[in-house]
């Protein structure tokens, strides 16, 4: 079982199975849904063994984890900042990743539960997950032209509310479309609430 990102260190060969691999789970999530699936089923529809599945893949928590990073991640243009005042551009920021995690429903609802478990690739992931909101918020955060860091304490925040609203969602309390209106007021709070405790 691979502990690092199953491209890190692989030959050519190699990364191109782990694509094979992606690119079969991803299909498969998305035609049989994630609790039918299987890593046994990825690597047939891969066209390998499934030793060689898990080879790279430790457990079907591990793709879920892996392709909700990758497809989060594949969205260069929404860690840019955005225009406005900081409000605006944060609450941009959510609108971005809630509508790239609601592009992928099946995908959605396979990495809340993914992401709860103790498997020490999908912990890997979370961090990395958590560090692309992060990132995305600072961002957003940051004055056009400024090279002053964010408060810590409202990335934090923000982070902590975001993560709060994709459980909730995931856990069916409410959709991915009530989810970001409600984001889009708690960024108003949040950055309110900042700006009078100064």
């Amino acid at each position: 079982m691979t502990s690092e990102s199953p491209r890190q260190g692989l030959n050519a060969r190699q990364a191109e199975t782990v694509d094979k691999l992606l690119a079969a789970g991803l299909a498969e999530v998305r035609e049989v849904g994630h609790e039918a699936l299987t890593i046994r089923t990825v690597a047939q529809r891969a066209g390998v063994s499934p030793a060689t599945a898990y080879t790279y893949l430790a457990s079907k928590n591990h793709l879920f984890a892996e392709l909700f990073w990758r497809h989060l991640a594949a969205d260069d243009a929404a860690r840019a900042g955005g225009h406005g005042d900081a409000v605006k551009r944060v609450q941009n920021a959510v609108h971005g990743m809630v509508a790239r995690i609601v592009a992928e429903p099946e995908l959605a609802a396979a990495v809340t539960p993914a992401l709860l478990g103790a498997d020490p690739d999908v912990a890997r992931l979370r961090l990395r997950i958590g560090g692309e909101f992060l990132a995305r918020f600072e961002a957003a955060l940051r004055e056009p032209g400024s090279d002053e860091p964010a408060d810590p304490a409202v990335l934090e925040v923000l982070v902590f509310t975001f993560s709060g609203a994709l459980l909730q969602a995931g856990m069916g309390l409410l959709t991915y479309d009530a989810m970001a209106g409600r984001l889009e007021s708690a960024v108003a709070v949040i950055l309110r609430g900042n700006e009078v405790g100064r």
